[in-house]
């Protein structure tokens, strides 16, 4: 799940995939913008399909909390 994690990351944001570590921040170490990180929480959407609630997104600070969820709403 976390090399697919780092694919859509690498899509919408200018990161090296290599440099994608499961503390990164997404927005202070990867430069996510909020735009950014709503059209990769879609992508994610639309790839795992399952619907993220907004109040969730606003707790997704590193690329492990995404991660952590994504094991637990994804079969």
């Amino acid at each position: 799940m976390l090399d697919q994690l780092k694919e859509m990351i690498c899509e919408f944001v200018e990161v090296e995939k290599e440099s994608i570590t499961v503390k990164a921040k997404l927005i202070e170490d990867l430069g996510f913008n909020s735009y950014d990180l709503m059209c990769l929480v879609g992508e994610i959407e639309e790839r795992f399909d399952i619907e993220i609630d907004e109040k969730v997104v606003v707790n997704l600070h590193t690329v492990e909390e995404v991660i952590d969820y994504l094991s637990t709403h994804v079969a």
